[in-house]
């Protein structure tokens, strides 16, 4: 496996807006998630895209957390969508939603969703939607319901990205958890001609025709509750500014990294919240 170290980071630059630029060609992102029982998840994602230097970030989830999100980050817009009686995101044929697909370079499903199921039925409702170009991301339960929609999901080989922990990876592929591993990872990047993320001590990053790349973890501190939120979002905001799919994954991967292992320097191994991540990731950024 190829090693995320300065020379390879060298060899892949980011893509740098210029002078002209404005928010709307700096990348919009599209996050769609949360629930009833982790209204919050979202505004992590969300954040994260704009610190990577997304231009704008919109969030889609349960119209009992739209307001209270969009007055917490007045950066992001809010679209409330229907709730159903266990306080996930209702499917249902919403305009708005449907709309906001054709402006957005990024769509990231599945944070603070806690049902593969319900996950897996936006996700069956915005797929065939995702215009040409776009990336979708796939994390958490949106990833570990996904195990059955291959063929909806294969239009979109080489614009998918999965960001699954073991537990996810293993209900994606139907395999024991203790099968998990870069092997695993890269079966799962060419049976959905996806970039794969999979998350762990150690990170490794596959892609169907490319040997996988691998981080060696930003420390056990990571492993809290909102982190992989954090991560989904940075990978979210760097594909939605024109970075190639593996490489917004790859640079994701490293900026959350060593967010954590700048925490755990300067606060200890472990203790930090997730929502100090995302300003760190803007000072990781390359000048």
């Amino acid at each position: 496996m190829i090693p995320l170290d300065t020379a390879w980071r060298a060899a892949h630059p980011l893509p740098m807006p210029s002078g002209e630029t404005d928010k709307n060609s700096r990348g919009q992102v599209l996050v769609i998630g949360g629930a009833r029982r982790v209204p919050g998840a979202v505004t992590l994602t969300a954040e994260a895209a704009l610190r990577v230097g997304a231009g704008k970030v919109r969030v889609a989830t349960i119209a009992a957390a739209a307001i209270p999100i969009g007055l917490a980050m007045p950066e992001i817009g809010v679209l409330a969508l229907p709730e159903d009686d266990d306080g996930n995101i209702a499917v249902s044929e919403d305009a708005a939603l449907i709309a906001t697909l054709d402006h957005v370079d990024a769509i990231a499903i599945g944070p603070g969703m806690g049902k593969p199921a319900a996950a897996a039925a936006i996700v069956r409702r915005v797929a065939p939607r995702v215009k040409r170009n776009s990336i979708l991301l796939l994390d958490g339960a949106a990833v570990a319901g996904a195990g059955t929609l291959d063929d909806l999901l294969s239009p979109l080989a080489g614009r998918l990205i999965l960001t699954p922990h073991p537990g996810e990876m293993a209900s994606l592929m139907g395999c024991p958890s203790d099968a998990v591993g870069p092997a695993i990872a890269q079966d799962a990047a060419r049976r959905f001609g996806a970039i794969v993320a999979l998350k762990g001590g150690q990170t490794v990053i596959a892609a169907p025709d490319a040997e996988p790349l691998c981080y060696a973890g930003g420390g056990v501190g990571l492993a809290t509750g909102g982190s992989g939120d954090v991560l989904a979002g940075a990978i979210a905001g760097l594909a939605a500014r024109d970075t190639s799919p593996r490489d917004a994954v790859a640079w994701g991967v490293w900026l959350h990294g060593e967010a954590g292992r700048a925490l755990a320097r300067d606060f200890g191994p472990i203790g930090f919240l997730a929502r100090e991540l995302p300003p760190l990731l803007t000072t990781l950024l390359p000048r």
